[in-house]
């Protein structure tokens, strides 16, 4: 059975930057038994990034839309999983205004990271939380998920400006912040194919040129994406194949 303080040391062994920044995607199931659980998770992951900063997407795009338009910073289910859900309602915790894409910080610094996600109306805007993970050189732990949960990928295609990745019509989303106030947030959403279900295509090509790298946590496996090589690689390809994934198919050797 894994404890907090093996979920801790298996974070230092897989070169972890405590004083860095860590956005986590992750399948709880795939860590395995756990001491405590879900919990036990999120406490070694705080106290082990206690200087640093700790991301996790606190997503509510599957239901958030123009049919149901209002997301609440305080009580809006993250649809992504338990870790995260579990993690926006922590004490310290500091979740982002953006009605679809939002995120969860914990740190000294979590307020200005995550401040000003809801001026944006794309689901990850180049100055939003999700750019910032770029200024800041963060590191993206995927934990029991592939490339295909890598939301950041996505935040390279708006970068790179890949078309027909966005609805060009907004939706008229609300963000209702702890105590009633509405703030308006007309949004566009992602659109067309299943874009990021093809986004582990790229996988053997970022790891070959030093992007992503394989750890442990639990049982899990981990991918630990370095989001300024991720960010170089994957611009340069999209912009020489802007259709580079519009399909499912492997890369050509």
């Amino acid at each position: 059975m894994h404890t907090k303080q093996s979920l801790m040391d298996q974070l230092e062994s897989a070169g972890i930057d405590r004083h860095g920044t860590v956005l986590m995607h992750s399948s709880m199931k795939s860590i395995g038994e756990v001491d405590g659980g879900a919990d036990t998770v999120l406490d070694a992951l705080s106290e082990y990034m206690k200087d640093g900063l700790l991301v996790l997407p606190t997503h509510t795009w599957s239901y958030i839309n123009k049919d149901n338009p209002k997301f609440y910073v305080e009580t809006s289910e993250v649809c992504v999983g338990i870790l995260p859900e579990l993690f926006r309602k922590r004490p310290g915790v500091v979740r982002s205004w953006h009605p679809t894409h939002s995120v969860a910080a914990l740190g000294k610094d979590a307020a200005e990271f995550t401040a000003g996600d809801e001026r944006w109306d794309t689901p990850c805007h180049r100055e939003s939380a999700w750019g910032r993970l770029l200024d800041r050189k963060a590191t993206i732990l995927l934990v029991g998920v592939d490339l295909r949960r890598n939301t950041f990928i996505h935040g390279i295609e708006e970068w790179v400006d890949i078309q027909g990745r966005m609805t060009d019509d907004h939706e008229q989303l609300y963000t209702v912040l702890p105590d009633g106030r509405e703030i308006l947030v007309p949004s566009r959403r992602h659109c067309g194919l299943s874009w990021s279900e093809h986004f582990w295509k790229v996988e053997g090509v970022l790891e070959e040129q030093g992007a992503l790298y394989r750890a442990r946590l639990g049982d899990a496996e981990v991918l630990v994406c370095d989001t300024v090589k991720t960010t170089d690689i994957l611009s340069d390809m999209l912009r020489e194949n802007p259709d580079l994934f519009s399909d499912n198919e492997p890369l050509a050797k």
